[in-house]
C-alpha cells in the first residue's frame, strides 16, 4: 500500500512540484496551505509523514509542530527559507525529524522522505529490547522511557540519544560519537544539536527523579555519559 504524505506548503509553485514528485515517486499525496486547517488534517487522520513549511498563514509550522507533538508521532520534516541554525534547533527540539532549506532539489525531498520512512519503518518491527539502568527503562518497541515508573514523554531524537548513554551506562560519548551511534542516518544534526537534546532529556529525567537528581554527567572539554549512581 502507498504511503500517505501531507505537504504543508503556502507557495503554489513550490507545493505543485514537491507533490508531483512525491507522486511520480509513488506515494498518495495531499496538500495543505494553511496552517490551520493542517493542523486539522494532521490530527483528525495523521499521515505515514507530513513536510511542514514554517512560514504559513493562520498558524506558523513550528506552532503547528508543537501542537501535533502532543497527539501524534508520525514523522514530520521542515521545510523553510529560514536558514538560521537557531530556527533548525528549535523545530529539531520541538520534535521534527528532518530538517530541509529552501531552495532545495526535489530530489532531495523524494530522498530525505524515503530516509525518514525507512528509520520510521525499522524502529516499528519486532524484535525488540528494553534497557533498564536502575530505575530508567526503555522500551525500544514503543519508543517510551519511563523512569519510576512515570512517562518521561521523549521524542525520537532524545529516545535515540538516551537509548545510547543507557547500552553503555558511565561511558563517556564525545559529541562525535554520539552523532555517529545515534543519528548515523540523519543529515541534519550537528554537534550545537547533541547539546540542546542533552539539556531536554536532563530536564525531563530530573522533573521524573524523586529527588531531582541529574542522571546525565558532563565530562567538560570530552562528553557526557549517563550515571545510574544518581538513582542511589
Amino acid at each position: 500500500m502507498s504511503h500517505r504524505i501531507l505537504v504543508v506548503e503556502d507557495e503554489p509553485d513550490i507545493a505543485a512540484i514537491v507533490v508531483d514528485y512525491l507522486r511520480h515517486a509513488g506515494y498518495t499525496v495531499e496538500h495543505q496551505a494553511e496552517g490551520r486547517a493542517a493542523l486539522a488534517s494532521m490530527l483528525a487522520a495523521p499521515p505515514d509523514l507530513t513536510l511542514l513549511d514554517i512560514m504559513l498563514p493562520g498558524m506558523d509550522g513550528l506552532e503547528i509542530l508543537r501542537q501535533a507533538r502532543r497527539h501524534t508521532q508520525h514523522p514530520i520534516i521542515m521545510l523553510t527559507a529560514r536558514v538560521e541554525e537557531v530556527d533548525r534547533l528549535i523545530g529539531l527540539e520541538l520534535g521534527a525529524d528532518d530538517y530541509i532549506c529552501k531552495p532545495f532539489s526535489p530530489r532531495e525531498v523524494v530522498a530525505r522522505v524515503k530516509a525518514v520512512l525507512r528509520r520510521t519503518a525499522a524502529a516499528q518491527e519486532p524484535p525488540a529490547a528494553t534497557t533498564t539502568v536502575a530505575a530508567l527503562m526503555l522500551d525500544e518497541s514503543h519508543w517510551q522511557a519511563t523512569l519510576h515508573g512515570s512517562p518521561l514523554g521523549l521524542t525520537r531524537r532524545e529516545f535515540r540519544l538516551l537509548q545510547v548513554l543507557a547500552r553503555q551506562q558511565g561511558r563517556i560519548f564525545s559529541r562525535a560519537q554520539l552523532l555517529d551511534q545515534a543519528y548515523e542516518d540523519t543529515l541534519d544534526v550537528n554537534e550545537r544539536a547533541i547539546d540542546s537534546h542533552i539539556k531536554n532529556l536532563r530536564k525531563k529525567l530530573k522533573a521524573a527523579s524523586a529527588d531531582g537528581s541529574d542522571w546525565i554527567r558532563s565530562v567538560y572539554g570530552v562528553g557526557f555519559a549517563l550515571d545510574p549512581t544518581a538513582a542511589e
